[in-house]
């Protein structure tokens, strides 16, 4: 099986849009996108266009739109940075992020409250 492609910083701008409005158009994306910086449209299609090529996403059309959807998820994307830079560690993840004290209290406090409902399931085999 070929290895996950790893976008850039800006493929993965355009991926974040993507997995937040679902299947785009190059315009739509831009539209999103151009609301927080000065972007070229052509940029965001020549991108998108690369990403096809890499295999992040893939399009089909409406009319003589292009609409792009990502070929991977947000959480498989999240997974395969855990497993490339931290070996699959969750735990060294988890430290990491407390040693660079970037979680707030309520965070931690949310994410007791997940940990004890995902141990809670577990122990109830569903």
């Amino acid at each position: 099986m070929p290895e996950k492609p790893t976008p850039t910083a800006r493929e993965l701008e355009i991926l974040k849009v993507l997995w937040e409005q679902g299947p785009s158009s190059v315009r739509d994306v831009h539209r999103r996108l151009s609301q927080h910086e000065d972007l070229a449209y052509n940029t965001v299609q020549t991108l998108m266009r690369i990403m096809e090529e890499k295999g992040l996403v893939s399009h089909h059309t409406e009319g003589r739109t292009f609409v792009y959807t990502p070929k991977f998820s947000r959480d498989d994307s999240a997974l395969h940075f855990l497993d490339r830079v931290f070996d699959g560690a969750v735990d060294e993840l988890v430290m990491t992020l407390l040693r660079s004290e970037r979680i707030a209290p309520d965070e931690l406090e949310r994410m007791q409250k997940m940990i004890a409902a995902a141990r809670k399931q577990k122990l109830s085999g569903s």
